[in-house]
């Protein structure tokens, strides 16, 4: 059925599900008190530190950061997407899903045949691999086994124009769902389509959950371009997706370290000899989403690159893009390879065991990130370390706070020989990165705007007995959007519990912190947190009066007032002053 989900049954969905059950039919919890405790699904851990909230509808790991509500376990957990989560959760609870009527025109969905049309392709390419001796004499040149071509679904495309066309595309309705997944192209100057993939061994590309999604093909002779990738579609994205880690995953459900390296066949290769760690880039640098999703599975990381020029920037774009990443507990390292070898060829001349010892040599990230800066100055002059340290501190700021950031700044001042202590970053003004939480950050309450946020996140039904948020408009403080969104929001909308307000903001940038928030402990009951929140806009309020005081009176000054702002500040100055004791009073 088509049409969107309504909002308030995603609320109702939530609040009703039953998370620990949830959660308890594919993890084993161990109740502590009213929370249940495990072992981390999503990284291998000997301490449990994941953690079920069942009074407040989701789950935390302390160990890998991991949190969702029951829809985010789903996505998370059986790589789901969000309508069959939607779905599957509404069928436990024995609710109907319901649908909004939409009138306009919207582009297919990937449900709607695109992911059967692809994996009817790999199909056929696999069939013409094993009918081609040519696509079999390739393998077996670089070393591959029959096993191996069969786990990753490897085919052949024969050089033909119209293969995938005569095979996939009895009608104009299939062309056109083969030129929505890039397997064909239209032609510029005449009617009709033309295979994009002619004479290449091919390599499904699959998502988490085993669909094929797009496809790498490798050239056979000298044409170019030697490596040929699907283009970007509703369904495949080359920044967001690793080839081999739906294999990996299936070889480990707790999978403890990635390799990631740059080509398909060092990928087929690696796996072949036992190292089933291995992932690879599609033909692009590592994004912020590919490190996103491998710490999600994992805690280390490990880069292989060649040692030419090329591999070279390369690993230094994926540190830089994986600083904002480095929490405690992370590890980030980077193997450079002889000259002239890649993993494929290197993992066949040695084996197994000699290229995992290499691996455990491999250069951590500050070695390599303090390596790479120095080389760039002479760090025996002055003002080379100077230019050392300058190049070093922008770099530093993107690390969040906590003790690689602080072990890796005493390093950069050691090496400029400055005795200067810890460098600092400069802090940033968004809610996102002005708190911490109690198991990592710094101690106490935080700032009035924070208690507000964090008792709306624990108490969402404390908004309704809360005051307008109409007096909180124009004060310059960090959070302060966030909380005026979130009290408009649960007063005209309120919700049941902490895991609908959380699924109402999925996909934004505010979503992990107020997750965070919402796994700090908050030993209120809900009459103390409708107090609690009314205490703290009663401080914030006045903020607003002072700082339109402040902005007429130099309006004043500067150029002059209207007749309506000399009413109005004539208003403010008619006010008694208050007490120095007063909430909010600004001395």
């Amino acid at each position: 059925m088509s049409g969107r989900i309504p909002q308030h049954f995603i609320d109702e969905l939530v609040a009703r599900a039953d998370i620990a059950e949830l959660i308890g039919t594919r993890v084993p919890l161990k109740k502590q008190g009213k929370e249940f405790k495990a072992c981390c699904p999503f990284h291998g851990e000997k301490t449990p530190s994941f953690t079920v909230v069942p009074d407040k509808g989701f789950y935390h790991c302390f160990g890998c950061g991991a949190h969702g509500t029951a829809l985010g376990f789903l996505m998370d957990h059986d790589h789901m997407s969000f309508v069959e989560a939607v779905e599957e959760l509404a069928e436990r609870v024995g609710l109907e899903v319901p649908r909004e009527d939409n009138q306009t025109v919207r582009a297919p969905t990937p449900s709607e045949g695109l992911f059967g049309i692809l994996d009817r392709a790999c199909q056929l390419y696999s069939e013409e691999l094993r009918n081609s001796q040519r696509g079999r004499d390739y393998f077996k040149s670089r070393g591959l086994t029959g096993d191996t071509a069969a786990k990753f679904s490897l085919g052949y495309a024969p050089d033909a124009w119209d293969f995938v066309l005569r095979h996939l595309a009895p009608s104009d309705a299939e062309r056109m769902k083969l030129q929505q997944v890039g397997l064909v192209i239209q032609r510029e100057n005449a009617s009709g389509h033309y295979d994009r993939f002619r004479d290449r061994v091919m390599f499904p590309i699959r998502d988490a959950r085993g669909r094929t999604i797009g496809f790498g093909g490798r050239v056979l002779d000298k044409g170019e371009p030697k490596y040929l990738n699907s283009p970007e579609t509703e369904l495949f994205h080359k920044g967001r997706e690793l080839y081999g880690l739906y294999e990996a995953r299936q070889a480990s459900r707790t999978l403890t370290r990635l390799l990631v390296v740059e080509g398909y066949m060092d990928v087929v290769r690696l796996h072949q000899a036992g190292i089933t760690y291995a992932v690879a880039t599609l033909g692009t640098a590592t994004t912020p989403e590919h490190l996103s999703r491998v710490f999600r599975i994992c805690q280390e990381v490990v880069f292989c690159f060649d040692g030419d020029r090329a591999g070279r920037a390369a690993a230094w774009r994926a540190l830089e893009n994986s600083l904002s990443f480095m929490r405690d507990g992370r590890q980030i390292r980077f193997l450079f390879l002889p000259d002239g070898q890649d993993p494929d060829s290197l993992v066949g001349e040695e084996g197994k065991e000699a290229f995992e010892g290499r691996l455990d040599t491999a250069l951590p990230l500050s070695g390599y990130f303090l390596r790479h800066l120095q080389d760039q100055v002479d760090m025996t002059k002055p003002d080379g370390r100077a230019r050392f340290r300058d190049l070093a501190l922008p770099l530093l700021g993107r690390i969040p706070e906590g003790s690689f950031r602080d072990i890796l700044s005493t390093e950069v001042n050691r090496s400029a020989q400055i005795d200067t202590g810890l460098v600092g970053a400069n802090s940033s003004h968004s809610f996102a990165e002005s708190f911490r939480d109690g198991s990592g950050g710094r101690a106490g309450r935080g700032s009035v705007v924070r208690q507000a946020i964090r008792t709306l996140v624990h108490y969402p039904q404390s908004a309704v007995q809360a005051p307008s948020s109409e007096q909180l408009e124009g004060i310059d403080r960090p959070g302060i959007p966030l909380l005026i969104e979130l009290l408009n929001d649960l007063q005209e909308n309120p919700c049941a519990n902490t895991a609908a307000l959380l699924e109402r903001w999925r996909g934004r940038p505010d979503f992990d912190p107020l997750f965070r928030l919402a796994s700090s402990e908050y030993p209120v009951d809900a009459g103390g947190a409708v107090r609690e929140l009314n205490e703290a806009l009663h401080k914030l309020f006045p903020e607003r009066t002072g700082q339109r005081l402040d902005e007429l009176l130099r309006k004043r000054t500067r150029e002059g007032l209207t007749e309506a702002e000399r009413t109005e500040l004539q208003g403010f100055l008619s006010r008694p002053a208050p007490r120095a004791d007063a909430p909010g009073h600004r001395t």
